[in-house]
């Protein structure tokens, strides 16, 4: 019988291929956001949690194959399709053909560009917290092509669109969620 993951399942997978304390962060944001956006749509916030939490499980051991390997890893620990296909589209146009077409693979899709821009936003400011970060702020820094470079602004844009949210709504989210773990990513700051 095939169930849906817990957390615990999806942590003990996670640490198993993850070292890095930037990628366990970034997937704590992702985890946090998810749920935030799931509460708000009454949709299953702990399945949502749980592929927001496991979306970069491939990551750090093959970085020039992101998501390649992330199938054949949930597969080996019993993970349904349905989730593993949610996993894979979060890097549909880049590095998978698998398109977002559920709501939480739209949203994850769109919001793990966004939480890397929301982060370095929240460190350049005096209280280098998410605690007191304006969506302002981050529209701002958005506009500035050099800040956060990496940071891939069409995909958010898409995103946005996928989920048919602006863009200052999506930013919010994302803020609003990844306060909830503020201290666990290194964003509570010196308040």
């Amino acid at each position: 019988m095939v169930h849906d993951p817990t957390r615990e399942e999806a942590w003990a997978i996670l640490t198993e291929h993850v070292k890095s304390p930037n990628l366990i962060s970034h997937v704590l944001a992702v985890e946090a956001v998810m749920r935030h956006v799931a509460r708000k749509k009454g949709a299953d916030e702990e399945r949502w949690g749980v592929i927001g939490l496991i979306h970069d499980v491939d990551y750090e051991e093959h970085p020039d194959e992101h998501l390649l390997h992330a199938p054949e890893i949930l597969r080996r620990h019993g993970w349904p399709e349905e989730c593993i296909r949610a996993v894979a589209s979060h890097g549909w146009g880049f590095c998978t053909d698998v398109a977002p077409v559920t709501d939480l693979e739209k949203t994850l899709f769109a919001i793990d560009e966004l939480t890397g821009l929301v982060a370095a936003a929240a460190l350049v400011r005096p209280s280098r917290s998410v605690l007191d970060l304006p969506v302002k702020s981050v529209l701002k820094k958005w506009k500035d092509k050099a800040f956060a470079a990496g940071v891939d602004r069409k995909v958010i844009v898409k995103g946005a669109a996928l989920m048919e949210v602006p863009l200052e709504e999506l930013i919010a989210d994302t803020i609003e969620g990844m306060r909830t773990v503020a201290e666990e990513i290194g964003l509570k700051g010196n308040r």
